[in-house]
């Protein structure tokens, strides 16, 4: 006999003493009850536990619907028995089909029924298994499997150890700011203050009052002393994000307080030393912002003493599904029924899928297919990717371009736009590797230039 540490939650107007009996001698210890609010009761722990809903035990219209908010506890593993025809009631059928793994028609047999509570409660154990396994890359907050993301997970660890600057480039919805906070609590200034600032979000005749603060009477309106970002981040970090979009006047401050770690508040006349790690992140082309003048190359030197490069989602293989059913365990609280994961074409749709928003993107559609879905698993309609269920048919030549194009761009990412650490690794010449780019139209992702440049940027400034 299996030892009792299975729950089973009976709920039952007449319940069968030789049912229970034999829940018993199959390892179960059985708790029976008459109501919802007694069902809900009985779940004691987060642990699993295995439910037999008798809806033939003659409740009332009123407690069956009661029933509902009890069924969604996402511990236990539901199994409803009825009578023939019983479930030709709409909101009888409605409630079997979305929250119980199984349903039994009386007369039963008492194997069967032992047999289907205990699958029930075999599905509930691997969801909670799931959830708590930590074998799955992970760093903090993100979630990552693949190589690109395991390299990003080192490199985290290895600029965690030290106090330089961090420039953390990527595209849109990446998960930079998650990178800077990773990088802050492996710091030994953990304890102190993480203080974000969006330069692109805040307007340009605010920023330097933003950054800097500024005392009483500076300017109309400034009634009270104001701690700017960067003294309240003293002794903590500082992250600066869309520093590609900082204005030009707010740069030259930026960097006298880099040279000298002072601040002084608009309206003041006493430097204040400030001690601070600044990391900083963009989407935005730097080597050109640079060559236009939209960004100083003196300040950008300053700040990049340590690269980190966040892979786009797209080139994240496997990591796509993981990221979506992480995101699932995590906010399915919000759905009106159980959800049991994604079905097939979900699946199909996630991986056929371009993500240019990237994980930004890839939350936001879960999040509104989990409120959004009416069945058990979400369907690439919820997901609102329908159209990307059927790969299109491709050429021979066009499969092996794009097999081409991604392990480029693999390659690139691993060694940060190395050209020729990246050749190494495909097995070509440098020049063969740059007149791929070229051809794929890929020169955004080259990290150091062909042959040394021309213009004013000397040649350690990399593409991001």
């Amino acid at each position: 006999m299996e030892p009792a540490t299975r729950q089973l939650i009976y709920v039952s107007r007449d319940p069968s003493a030789e049912l229970s009996t034999r829940f018993l001698q199959r390892g179960w210890q059985v708790e029976v009850v008459g109501s919802a609010r007694d069902a809900r009761r009985a779940v004691r722990t987060n642990s699993a536990a295995g439910g037999l809903l008798d809806l033939s035990s003659d409740f009332l219209p009123h407690e069956v619907a009661a029933f509902e908010s009890c069924l969604t506890m996402p511990n236990v593993g539901w199994v409803a028995a009825t009578t023939p025809g019983q479930l030709q009631d709409a909101s009888l059928r409605r409630l079997v089909r979305d929250y119980c793994f199984d349903y039994v028609t009386v007369p039963y047999s008492g194997d069967r029924i032992v047999d289907s509570v205990g699958h029930a409660y075999g599905m509930i154990s691997l969801g909670e298994t799931a959830s708590n396994d930590g074998s799955q890359g992970a760093e903090g907050e993100m979630v990552g499997s693949c190589d690109a993301m395991l390299a990003l997970f080192r490199s985290i660890r290895k600029v965690a150890m030290t106090d330089a600057p961090v420039f953390i480039s990527g595209e849109s919805g990446t998960g930079k700011e998650l990178t800077a906070v990773a990088i802050h609590e492996r710091s030994a200034r953990r304890n102190a203050p993480f203080v974000p600032i969006n330069c692109g979000a805040i307007p340009p005749h605010l920023l330097q009052s933003e950054l800097f603060g500024y005392e009483r009477g500076a300017f109309t309106g400034a009634n009270q002393r104001k701690i700017g970002r960067v003294e309240a981040a003293n002794g903590g970090t500082l992250f600066l994000d869309e520093i590609g979009d900082l204005p030009l006047e707010s740069q030259a401050s930026l960097l006298r307080f880099l040279q000298e770690r002072k601040v002084e508040r608009l309206g003041g006349h006493t430097a204040i030393d400030v001690d601070v790690r600044i990391i900083s992140a963009t989407h935005v082309d730097m080597t050109a912002a640079m060559i236009e003048g939209r960004f100083r190359s003196d300040l950008y030197h300053r700040l990049c003493v340590l690269q980190i490069d966040e892979p786009p989602l797209r080139a994240r293989g496997k990591d796509i599904e993981l990221l979506a059913r992480h995101m699932l365990e995590r906010f399915k609280k919000d759905a009106s029924r159980r959800l049991r994961g994604f079905a097939p074409d979900a699946i199909a749709a996630l991986h056929n899928y371009g993500w240019p928003g990237n994980v930004r993107e890839l939350i936001n559609r879960v999040r509104r297919a989990i409120v959004m879905s009416e069945g058990r698993a979400i369907t690439a309609r919820d997901l609102e990717l329908a159209e990307y269920v059927e790969i299109v048919p491709v050429s021979l030549a066009q499969a092996r371009e794009a097999a081409e194009r991604q392990a480029i761009e693999l390659a690139l990412l691993r060694h940060r736009g190395r050209l020729g650490d990246a050749a190494q690794e495909l097995g070509i010449s440098r020049v063969t590797l740059y007149r791929l780019l070229c051809s794929h139209g890929m020169r955004h992702m080259e990290g150091e230039p062909i042959a040394p440049p021309h213009g004013d940027l000397p040649a350690s400034v990399q593409h991001l």
